[in-house]
Protein backbone atom coordinates (compact mmCIF):
# COMPACT_ATOMS: atom_id res chain seq x y z
CA UNK A 1 0.00 0.00 0.00
CA UNK A 2 2.17 3.04 -1.32
CA UNK A 3 0.89 6.43 -1.41
CA UNK A 4 -0.89 7.30 -4.41
CA UNK A 5 -1.71 10.99 -5.75
CA UNK A 6 -0.43 14.31 -4.77
CA UNK A 7 0.13 15.79 -1.08
CA UNK A 8 -0.59 19.24 0.13
CA UNK A 9 1.86 21.50 0.68
CA UNK A 10 2.23 21.19 4.89
CA UNK A 11 0.87 17.72 5.55
CA UNK A 12 -2.59 16.92 6.93
CA UNK A 13 -2.18 19.27 10.04
CA UNK A 14 -1.78 22.36 7.78
CA UNK A 15 -5.30 21.62 6.30
CA UNK A 16 -8.27 23.48 8.41
CA UNK A 17 -10.88 20.97 7.95
CA UNK A 18 -8.34 17.81 9.04
CA UNK A 19 -6.39 20.21 11.96
CA UNK A 20 -10.08 20.58 13.38
CA UNK A 21 -10.97 16.75 13.08
CA UNK A 22 -7.68 16.47 14.93
CA UNK A 23 -8.55 18.86 18.28
CA UNK A 24 -11.90 17.78 18.37
CA UNK A 25 -10.84 14.12 18.44
CA UNK A 26 -7.62 14.28 20.80
CA UNK A 27 -9.11 16.74 23.49
CA UNK A 28 -12.32 14.11 23.12
CA UNK A 29 -9.74 11.27 23.51
CA UNK A 30 -8.21 13.00 26.69
CA UNK A 31 -11.87 12.71 28.63
CA UNK A 32 -12.26 9.05 26.87
CA UNK A 33 -9.20 8.34 28.54
CA UNK A 34 -10.22 9.77 31.42
CA UNK A 35 -13.44 7.52 31.71
CA UNK A 36 -11.66 4.08 31.12
CA UNK A 37 -9.86 4.94 34.52
CA UNK A 38 -12.59 6.92 36.24
CA UNK A 39 -15.67 4.31 35.77
CA UNK A 40 -13.83 1.59 37.13
CA UNK A 41 -12.58 3.84 40.30
CA UNK A 42 -16.21 4.53 40.90
CA UNK A 43 -17.23 0.82 40.61
CA UNK A 44 -14.17 -0.09 42.93
CA UNK A 45 -13.99 2.62 45.53
CA UNK A 46 -17.73 4.27 45.54
CA UNK A 47 -19.83 1.43 44.90
CA UNK A 48 -17.77 -1.36 45.83
CA UNK A 49 -18.77 -3.56 42.71
CA UNK A 50 -16.72 -6.87 42.48
CA UNK A 51 -14.76 -8.32 40.18
CA UNK A 52 -17.24 -9.80 37.65
CA UNK A 53 -19.62 -6.20 38.14
CA UNK A 54 -16.13 -4.29 36.96
CA UNK A 55 -15.34 -6.42 33.88
CA UNK A 56 -19.24 -6.31 32.72
CA UNK A 57 -18.86 -2.27 32.78
CA UNK A 58 -16.32 -3.22 29.99
CA UNK A 59 -18.22 -5.02 28.07
CA UNK A 60 -21.51 -3.46 28.48
CA UNK A 61 -19.81 -0.15 26.60
CA UNK A 62 -18.98 -2.61 23.77
CA UNK A 63 -21.41 -4.68 23.33
CA UNK A 64 -23.65 -2.20 20.89
CA UNK A 65 -21.48 -3.36 18.37
CA UNK A 66 -22.94 -6.86 17.97
CA UNK A 67 -26.57 -5.30 18.38
CA UNK A 68 -26.44 -2.46 15.70
CA UNK A 69 -22.66 -2.65 14.39
CA UNK A 70 -23.81 -4.20 10.74
CA UNK A 71 -26.52 -1.58 10.44
CA UNK A 72 -24.55 1.07 11.76
CA UNK A 73 -22.44 0.81 8.28
CA UNK A 74 -25.35 0.89 6.39
CA UNK A 75 -26.67 3.80 7.70
CA UNK A 76 -23.37 5.97 7.33
CA UNK A 77 -23.43 4.59 3.41
CA UNK A 78 -26.60 6.26 3.17
CA UNK A 79 -26.26 9.36 4.99
CA UNK A 80 -23.44 12.13 5.41
CA UNK A 81 -20.84 11.12 7.88
CA UNK A 82 -20.37 14.58 9.72
CA UNK A 83 -24.13 15.10 11.19
CA UNK A 84 -23.91 11.63 12.55
CA UNK A 85 -20.95 12.46 14.36
CA UNK A 86 -21.70 15.12 16.03
CA UNK A 87 -25.30 13.84 17.15
CA UNK A 88 -23.38 10.96 18.82
CA UNK A 89 -20.81 13.83 20.19
CA UNK A 90 -24.03 15.31 21.87
CA UNK A 91 -25.79 12.18 23.07
CA UNK A 92 -22.61 10.88 24.53
CA UNK A 93 -21.94 14.29 26.72
CA UNK A 94 -25.44 14.47 27.98
CA UNK A 95 -25.53 10.55 29.35
CA UNK A 96 -22.03 11.02 31.00
CA UNK A 97 -22.90 13.95 32.78
CA UNK A 98 -25.52 12.35 34.65
CA UNK A 99 -23.30 10.41 36.41
CA UNK A 100 -22.34 12.86 38.47
CA UNK A 101 -25.38 14.57 38.67
CA UNK A 102 -26.72 11.09 39.96
CA UNK A 103 -23.73 11.41 42.39
CA UNK A 104 -24.54 14.59 44.11
CA UNK A 105 -28.60 13.89 44.14
CA UNK A 106 -26.98 10.76 46.34
CA UNK A 107 -28.96 8.27 43.75
CA UNK A 108 -25.77 7.01 41.55
CA UNK A 109 -26.13 3.12 41.23
CA UNK A 110 -24.46 0.13 39.57
CA UNK A 111 -27.47 -0.01 37.01
CA UNK A 112 -27.30 4.03 36.19
CA UNK A 113 -23.32 3.08 35.38
CA UNK A 114 -24.34 0.02 32.90
CA UNK A 115 -26.95 1.73 31.25
CA UNK A 116 -25.01 4.71 30.64
CA UNK A 117 -22.12 2.63 29.44
CA UNK A 118 -24.25 0.99 26.77
CA UNK A 119 -26.34 3.98 25.52
CA UNK A 120 -23.02 5.90 25.20
CA UNK A 121 -21.37 2.61 23.77
CA UNK A 122 -24.08 2.65 21.18
CA UNK A 123 -23.67 6.34 20.05
CA UNK A 124 -19.80 5.31 19.88
CA UNK A 125 -20.37 2.53 16.98
CA UNK A 126 -22.30 4.92 14.95
CA UNK A 127 -19.45 7.73 15.62
CA UNK A 128 -16.38 5.40 15.05
CA UNK A 129 -18.39 3.95 11.45
CA UNK A 130 -18.89 7.18 10.23
CA UNK A 131 -15.26 8.76 11.65
CA UNK A 132 -13.68 6.21 9.01
CA UNK A 133 -15.34 7.44 5.95
CA UNK A 134 -15.48 10.80 7.02
CA UNK A 135 -11.53 10.98 7.64
CA UNK A 136 -10.78 10.13 3.38
CA UNK A 137 -13.41 13.18 2.54
CA UNK A 138 -10.72 15.49 4.71
CA UNK A 139 -7.16 14.44 3.40
CA UNK A 140 -5.92 13.12 -0.04
CA UNK A 141 -5.38 9.33 -0.40
CA UNK A 142 -1.18 10.44 -0.23
CA UNK A 143 -2.10 12.01 3.22
CA UNK A 144 -3.74 8.85 4.70
CA UNK A 145 -1.02 7.37 6.18
CA UNK A 146 0.24 10.79 7.95
CA UNK A 147 -3.25 11.95 8.72
CA UNK A 148 -3.66 8.67 10.58
CA UNK A 149 -0.77 8.51 12.18
CA UNK A 150 -1.71 12.15 13.39
CA UNK A 151 -4.61 11.32 14.70
CA UNK A 152 -3.34 8.25 16.26
CA UNK A 153 -0.46 10.30 18.10
CA UNK A 154 -3.10 12.79 19.37
CA UNK A 155 -4.78 9.87 20.56
CA UNK A 156 -2.10 8.48 22.48
CA UNK A 157 -0.91 11.74 23.94
CA UNK A 158 -4.69 12.13 24.91
CA UNK A 159 -4.31 8.89 26.53
CA UNK A 160 -1.02 9.80 28.47
CA UNK A 161 -3.38 12.86 29.95
CA UNK A 162 -6.05 11.69 30.11
CA UNK A 163 -4.99 8.86 32.21
CA UNK A 164 -2.74 10.76 33.91
CA UNK A 165 -5.43 13.21 35.39
CA UNK A 166 -7.84 11.00 35.95
CA UNK A 167 -6.19 9.37 39.06
CA UNK A 168 -5.03 12.99 40.69
CA UNK A 169 -9.15 14.25 39.89
CA UNK A 170 -10.39 11.25 41.48
CA UNK A 171 -8.27 11.83 44.62
CA UNK A 172 -8.62 15.20 44.53
CA UNK A 173 -12.71 15.56 43.64
CA UNK A 174 -14.17 12.09 43.57
CA UNK A 175 -14.13 9.49 40.72
CA UNK A 176 -17.91 11.08 39.54
CA UNK A 177 -16.85 14.63 39.36
CA UNK A 178 -13.93 14.03 37.05
CA UNK A 179 -16.53 13.03 35.05
CA UNK A 180 -17.96 16.16 34.03
CA UNK A 181 -14.35 16.34 32.03
CA UNK A 182 -15.25 13.48 29.89
CA UNK A 183 -18.63 15.05 29.02
CA UNK A 184 -16.84 18.17 28.20
CA UNK A 185 -15.04 16.35 25.85
CA UNK A 186 -17.29 15.64 23.56
CA UNK A 187 -19.11 18.41 23.51
CA UNK A 188 -15.37 19.82 22.33
CA UNK A 189 -15.74 17.68 19.63
CA UNK A 190 -18.91 18.22 18.71
CA UNK A 191 -17.91 22.07 18.10
CA UNK A 192 -14.98 21.36 15.72
CA UNK A 193 -17.14 19.17 13.49
CA UNK A 194 -19.89 21.96 13.05
CA UNK A 195 -17.12 23.78 12.29
CA UNK A 196 -15.68 21.67 9.53
CA UNK A 197 -16.53 23.09 5.84
CA UNK A 198 -18.15 19.86 4.13
CA UNK A 199 -16.52 18.85 0.99
CA UNK A 200 -18.80 19.32 -2.29
CA UNK A 201 -21.41 16.46 -2.51
CA UNK A 202 -20.62 14.09 -5.08
CA UNK A 203 -16.85 14.66 -4.89
CA UNK A 204 -14.65 11.82 -3.97
CA UNK A 205 -11.35 10.07 -4.35
CA UNK A 206 -11.34 7.81 -7.88
CA UNK A 207 -10.78 4.32 -7.64
CA UNK A 208 -8.72 2.39 -9.67
CA UNK A 209 -10.37 0.12 -11.56
CA UNK A 210 -13.98 0.68 -10.14
CA UNK A 211 -16.14 2.82 -13.08
CA UNK A 212 -18.82 5.46 -12.11
CA UNK A 213 -22.39 3.78 -12.66
CA UNK A 214 -23.70 5.58 -15.75
CA UNK A 215 -20.89 8.09 -17.18
CA UNK A 216 -22.35 11.06 -19.09
CA UNK A 217 -21.68 9.99 -22.52
CA UNK A 218 -19.80 13.22 -24.77
CA UNK A 219 -21.73 14.12 -27.50
CA UNK A 220 -18.89 13.14 -30.63
CA UNK A 221 -20.08 15.99 -32.98
CA UNK A 222 -18.72 18.95 -30.47
CA UNK A 223 -15.31 19.51 -30.37
CA UNK A 224 -15.35 21.67 -26.99
CA UNK A 225 -17.46 21.70 -24.15
CA UNK A 226 -19.34 24.82 -23.64
CA UNK A 227 -18.37 26.80 -20.70
CA UNK A 228 -21.31 26.85 -18.75
CA UNK A 229 -22.13 23.11 -18.75
CA UNK A 230 -18.66 22.39 -17.74
CA UNK A 231 -19.48 22.45 -13.21
CA UNK A 232 -22.50 20.27 -14.43
CA UNK A 233 -20.15 17.30 -16.02
CA UNK A 234 -19.14 15.56 -12.25
CA UNK A 235 -22.99 15.15 -11.41
CA UNK A 236 -24.23 13.10 -14.25
CA UNK A 237 -23.06 10.04 -12.61
CA UNK A 238 -25.10 11.08 -9.42
CA UNK A 239 -28.37 11.06 -10.64
CA UNK A 240 -28.62 7.21 -11.11
CA UNK A 241 -26.90 6.27 -7.88
CA UNK A 242 -29.07 7.29 -5.11
CA UNK A 243 -31.66 5.49 -6.35
CA UNK A 244 -30.07 2.30 -6.80
CA UNK A 245 -28.30 2.22 -3.53
CA UNK A 246 -31.87 2.64 -1.50
CA UNK A 247 -33.67 -0.13 -3.74
CA UNK A 248 -32.14 -2.71 -1.51
CA UNK A 249 -33.15 -3.60 2.36
CA UNK A 250 -30.65 -3.02 5.34
CA UNK A 251 -30.26 -6.60 5.74
CA UNK A 252 -29.12 -6.67 2.06
CA UNK A 253 -26.21 -4.07 1.97
CA UNK A 254 -24.94 -5.74 5.52
CA UNK A 255 -24.76 -8.65 3.70
CA UNK A 256 -22.82 -7.03 0.93
CA UNK A 257 -20.04 -5.40 3.78
CA UNK A 258 -19.69 -8.89 5.51
CA UNK A 259 -18.99 -10.52 1.89
CA UNK A 260 -17.06 -8.19 1.12
CA UNK A 261 -14.60 -8.47 4.12
CA UNK A 262 -14.82 -12.64 4.63
CA UNK A 263 -14.03 -12.50 0.82
CA UNK A 264 -10.74 -10.58 0.71
CA UNK A 265 -7.07 -12.09 1.65
CA UNK A 266 -6.33 -9.47 3.28
CA UNK A 267 -9.44 -7.79 5.20
CA UNK A 268 -10.43 -11.52 6.32
CA UNK A 269 -6.87 -12.11 8.30
CA UNK A 270 -6.62 -8.69 9.24
CA UNK A 271 -10.00 -8.97 11.02
CA UNK A 272 -9.51 -12.54 12.27
CA UNK A 273 -6.15 -11.45 14.29
CA UNK A 274 -7.54 -8.17 15.43
CA UNK A 275 -10.75 -10.26 17.00
CA UNK A 276 -8.90 -12.42 18.68
CA UNK A 277 -5.99 -9.75 19.80
CA UNK A 278 -9.19 -7.87 21.05
CA UNK A 279 -10.77 -10.28 23.03
CA UNK A 280 -7.38 -11.12 24.99
CA UNK A 281 -6.30 -7.45 25.29
CA UNK A 282 -9.90 -6.03 26.48
CA UNK A 283 -9.58 -8.84 29.21
CA UNK A 284 -6.08 -7.28 29.72
CA UNK A 285 -8.11 -3.76 30.36
CA UNK A 286 -11.00 -5.18 32.35
CA UNK A 287 -8.69 -6.45 34.99
CA UNK A 288 -5.65 -3.86 35.02
CA UNK A 289 -7.24 -1.57 37.94
CA UNK A 290 -8.50 -4.24 40.42
CA UNK A 291 -5.16 -6.01 39.76
CA UNK A 292 -2.93 -2.59 40.43
CA UNK A 293 -5.42 -2.03 43.59
CA UNK A 294 -6.07 -5.07 45.05
CA UNK A 295 -3.24 -7.10 44.38
CA UNK A 296 -0.37 -4.47 43.84
CA UNK A 297 -1.72 -1.96 46.47
CA UNK A 298 -1.42 1.02 44.90
CA UNK A 299 -3.18 4.13 45.41
CA UNK A 300 -5.91 5.90 42.66
CA UNK A 301 -3.27 8.31 41.48
CA UNK A 302 -0.44 6.27 41.43
CA UNK A 303 -2.64 3.64 39.34
CA UNK A 304 -3.66 6.58 37.17
CA UNK A 305 0.18 7.40 36.68
CA UNK A 306 0.64 3.93 36.03
CA UNK A 307 -1.97 3.81 32.58
CA UNK A 308 -0.55 6.97 31.74
CA UNK A 309 3.08 5.23 30.73
CA UNK A 310 0.83 3.34 28.05
CA UNK A 311 -0.02 6.33 26.35
CA UNK A 312 3.92 7.54 25.85
CA UNK A 313 4.74 3.79 24.00
CA UNK A 314 1.67 4.67 22.12
CA UNK A 315 2.70 8.43 20.95
CA UNK A 316 6.07 6.94 20.10
CA UNK A 317 4.42 4.20 18.26
CA UNK A 318 2.21 6.65 16.55
CA UNK A 319 5.18 8.57 15.31
CA UNK A 320 7.09 5.90 14.46
CA UNK A 321 4.50 4.41 11.76
CA UNK A 322 5.30 6.48 8.96
CA UNK A 323 9.29 5.84 9.09
CA UNK A 324 8.71 1.92 9.67
CA UNK A 325 6.07 1.62 6.86
CA UNK A 326 8.86 3.61 4.50
CA UNK A 327 11.82 0.91 6.59
CA UNK A 328 10.18 -1.70 6.23
CA UNK A 329 6.79 -1.83 4.15
CA UNK A 330 3.20 -2.17 5.21
CA UNK A 331 2.68 -5.28 5.49
CA UNK A 332 5.99 -7.04 7.13
CA UNK A 333 5.47 -4.02 10.05
CA UNK A 334 2.61 -4.64 10.42
CA UNK A 335 3.30 -8.66 11.48
CA UNK A 336 6.33 -7.34 13.30
CA UNK A 337 4.98 -4.91 15.37
CA UNK A 338 1.92 -7.77 15.87
CA UNK A 339 4.57 -10.44 17.35
CA UNK A 340 6.34 -7.88 19.54
CA UNK A 341 3.48 -6.41 21.01
CA UNK A 342 1.80 -9.93 21.68
CA UNK A 343 4.84 -10.90 23.91
CA UNK A 344 5.85 -7.76 25.34
CA UNK A 345 2.55 -8.08 27.56
CA UNK A 346 3.54 -11.26 29.15
CA UNK A 347 5.68 -8.45 30.98
CA UNK A 348 2.16 -7.24 33.17
CA UNK A 349 1.29 -10.26 35.38
CA UNK A 350 4.77 -9.74 36.43
CA UNK A 351 3.90 -6.59 38.05
CA UNK A 352 4.61 -6.15 42.08
CA UNK A 353 5.73 -3.59 44.42
CA UNK A 354 9.02 -1.94 44.16
CA UNK A 355 11.05 -2.26 41.09
CA UNK A 356 8.94 -4.96 39.99
CA UNK A 357 6.01 -1.67 38.45
CA UNK A 358 8.49 -1.55 35.68
CA UNK A 359 7.22 -4.98 34.16
CA UNK A 360 4.07 -3.05 33.97
CA UNK A 361 5.70 0.34 32.59
CA UNK A 362 7.60 -1.54 30.38
CA UNK A 363 4.67 -4.14 28.97
CA UNK A 364 2.02 -1.66 28.78
CA UNK A 365 4.36 0.64 26.65
CA UNK A 366 5.41 -1.51 24.32
CA UNK A 367 2.14 -2.77 23.58
CA UNK A 368 0.60 0.57 23.38
CA UNK A 369 3.25 1.24 20.72
CA UNK A 370 2.69 -1.58 18.69
CA UNK A 371 -1.10 -0.93 18.47
CA UNK A 372 -0.59 2.22 17.73
CA UNK A 373 1.30 1.37 14.62
CA UNK A 374 -1.05 -1.59 13.96
CA UNK A 375 -3.89 1.15 13.95
CA UNK A 376 -2.09 3.14 11.46
CA UNK A 377 -1.54 0.86 9.07
CA UNK A 378 -4.59 -0.86 9.06
CA UNK A 379 -7.01 2.31 9.30
CA UNK A 380 -4.91 3.76 6.20
CA UNK A 381 -4.94 0.18 4.49
CA UNK A 382 -8.89 -0.10 4.85
CA UNK A 383 -9.46 3.67 3.25
CA UNK A 384 -7.63 3.38 0.59
CA UNK A 385 -8.24 0.05 -0.61
CA UNK A 386 -11.95 -0.47 -0.06
CA UNK A 387 -14.38 1.53 -2.66
CA UNK A 388 -15.55 4.76 -1.25
CA UNK A 389 -19.28 2.81 -1.41
CA UNK A 390 -18.27 0.08 0.35
CA UNK A 391 -16.42 1.67 3.10
CA UNK A 392 -19.28 2.28 6.03
CA UNK A 393 -19.96 -1.71 5.63
CA UNK A 394 -16.61 -2.44 5.41
CA UNK A 395 -15.81 -1.04 8.21
CA UNK A 396 -19.34 -2.15 10.22
CA UNK A 397 -18.38 -5.32 9.31
CA UNK A 398 -14.58 -5.83 10.57
CA UNK A 399 -16.05 -3.94 13.34
CA UNK A 400 -18.90 -5.96 14.03
CA UNK A 401 -16.43 -8.78 14.47
CA UNK A 402 -13.52 -7.26 16.49
CA UNK A 403 -15.20 -4.85 18.35
CA UNK A 404 -18.13 -7.60 19.24
CA UNK A 405 -15.38 -9.61 20.58
CA UNK A 406 -14.66 -6.93 23.42
CA UNK A 407 -17.40 -7.70 25.83
CA UNK A 408 -16.85 -11.17 25.43
CA UNK A 409 -12.97 -10.83 26.66
CA UNK A 410 -14.36 -8.61 29.50
CA UNK A 411 -16.82 -11.03 30.67
CA UNK A 412 -14.10 -13.95 30.43
CA UNK A 413 -11.32 -11.93 32.01
CA UNK A 414 -13.94 -11.38 34.98
CA UNK A 415 -14.92 -15.09 35.11
CA UNK A 416 -11.39 -15.94 35.12
CA UNK A 417 -10.29 -13.32 37.60
CA UNK A 418 -13.56 -14.98 40.28
CA UNK A 419 -12.28 -18.62 39.41
CA UNK A 420 -8.36 -18.33 39.35
CA UNK A 421 -7.39 -15.12 41.08
CA UNK A 422 -6.67 -11.83 39.07
CA UNK A 423 -3.22 -12.68 38.34
CA UNK A 424 -3.71 -15.94 37.02
CA UNK A 425 -6.45 -14.61 34.68
CA UNK A 426 -3.85 -12.10 33.32
CA UNK A 427 -1.35 -14.64 32.06
CA UNK A 428 -4.31 -16.49 30.36
CA UNK A 429 -4.85 -13.01 28.32
CA UNK A 430 -1.45 -12.04 27.94
CA UNK A 431 -0.75 -15.60 25.99
CA UNK A 432 -4.12 -15.81 24.06
CA UNK A 433 -2.71 -12.00 23.22
CA UNK A 434 0.43 -13.43 22.23
CA UNK A 435 -1.25 -15.94 19.83
CA UNK A 436 -3.30 -14.11 17.80
CA UNK A 437 -0.68 -12.29 15.76
CA UNK A 438 -0.33 -16.49 14.65
CA UNK A 439 -3.69 -15.10 12.34
CA UNK A 440 -1.35 -12.49 10.02
CA UNK A 441 0.92 -14.82 8.98
CA UNK A 442 -0.87 -16.03 6.03
CA UNK A 443 1.12 -16.21 2.69
CA UNK A 444 -0.40 -13.23 0.94
CA UNK A 445 0.65 -11.36 3.97
CA UNK A 446 3.95 -12.67 5.18
CA UNK A 447 5.98 -12.99 1.93
CA UNK A 448 4.93 -9.68 1.02
CA UNK A 449 6.05 -6.00 1.92
CA UNK A 450 3.03 -3.98 1.00
CA UNK A 451 -0.39 -4.30 1.18
CA UNK A 452 -2.20 -3.64 -1.93
CA UNK A 453 -3.97 -0.17 -2.63
CA UNK A 454 -7.05 -1.94 -4.37
CA UNK A 455 -8.73 -5.12 -4.50
CA UNK A 456 -7.30 -7.35 -7.42
CA UNK A 457 -9.99 -8.07 -10.43
CA UNK A 458 -12.38 -10.94 -10.20
CA UNK A 459 -11.01 -13.80 -12.02
CA UNK A 460 -12.67 -14.34 -15.50
CA UNK A 461 -12.02 -18.03 -15.63
CA UNK A 462 -14.11 -20.21 -12.46
CA UNK A 463 -11.85 -22.83 -11.56
CA UNK A 464 -13.63 -25.96 -13.03
CA UNK A 465 -13.20 -28.01 -9.85
CA UNK A 466 -15.43 -25.02 -7.64
CA UNK A 467 -19.24 -25.65 -7.98
CA UNK A 468 -21.08 -23.29 -10.05
CA UNK A 469 -23.26 -21.16 -7.48
CA UNK A 470 -26.14 -18.40 -8.60
CA UNK A 471 -25.22 -15.18 -8.28
CA UNK A 472 -28.20 -13.66 -7.18
CA UNK A 473 -31.87 -12.97 -8.82
CA UNK A 474 -31.89 -11.54 -11.76
CA UNK A 475 -34.38 -8.58 -10.52
CA UNK A 476 -31.93 -7.55 -8.09
CA UNK A 477 -29.55 -4.57 -8.87
CA UNK A 478 -25.54 -5.21 -9.35
CA UNK A 479 -24.28 -4.42 -5.65
CA UNK A 480 -21.13 -2.03 -4.89
CA UNK A 481 -19.23 -5.11 -3.83
CA UNK A 482 -19.00 -6.60 -7.39
CA UNK A 483 -18.14 -3.28 -8.64
CA UNK A 484 -15.25 -3.27 -5.64
CA UNK A 485 -13.05 -6.71 -7.28
CA UNK A 486 -15.09 -9.15 -4.73
CA UNK A 487 -15.08 -12.54 -6.58
CA UNK A 488 -17.85 -14.34 -8.22
CA UNK A 489 -20.73 -15.68 -5.93
CA UNK A 490 -19.63 -13.90 -3.03
CA UNK A 491 -22.65 -11.89 -2.43
CA UNK A 492 -23.96 -14.92 -1.44
CA UNK A 493 -25.09 -15.11 2.23
CA UNK A 494 -24.60 -18.51 2.15
CA UNK A 495 -21.80 -18.80 -0.01
CA UNK A 496 -19.77 -16.13 2.28
CA UNK A 497 -20.77 -18.29 5.29
CA UNK A 498 -19.25 -21.12 4.08
CA UNK A 499 -16.14 -19.19 3.02
CA UNK A 500 -15.79 -18.17 6.45
CA UNK A 501 -16.04 -21.41 7.95
CA UNK A 502 -13.72 -22.66 5.44
CA UNK A 503 -11.12 -20.14 5.73
CA UNK A 504 -11.29 -19.12 9.29
CA UNK A 505 -12.13 -15.38 9.03
CA UNK A 506 -9.59 -12.33 11.07
CA UNK A 507 -10.10 -8.48 12.76
CA UNK A 508 -9.82 -4.93 13.89
CA UNK A 509 -7.26 -3.71 16.59
CA UNK A 510 -8.91 -2.20 20.13
CA UNK A 511 -8.08 1.95 19.42
CA UNK A 512 -7.19 4.24 21.43
CA UNK A 513 -9.26 6.92 21.84
CA UNK A 514 -13.06 6.48 20.49
CA UNK A 515 -12.15 5.89 16.81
Amino acid sequence: MRPGGPRRPGGPLRQRNFRLLWVGETISGAGSALAVVEVPLLAVTVLRASTFAVAALTAAAYLPWLVIGLPAGVWVDRRPARPLMIACDVISALLYASLPAAAWLGVLSTGQVVIVALLAGAANVVFATAYQVCLPSVVTPAELVAGNAALQGGASAATIGGRGLAGLAAQAAGPAAALLVNAASFVVSALCLLRIRPAVPGVRPAVPGIRPAVPATPDPDLKAPKAPEAPKAPEAPKAPEAPARRTSSVRAEAWQGICFVAGDPYLRPLTLYAAVANLAYTGNLALVVIFLVRVVGLHPAAVGLLLAAGGIGGLLGALAAPGLTRAFGTARTMVLVAVGAGLSGLLIPLTGPGPRLACYLAGSALIAGGIAVGNVIAGSFRQEYCPPVMLGRATASMRFLTFGMIPLGALLAGALGTALGVRNALYIVQLIFAASALFLLTPRIRTARELPRQPAPPSRHRDPREPAVSRRKLSEPPSAADLSGLGENADHPVNCLSRVRADGAHGDLLTAGRA
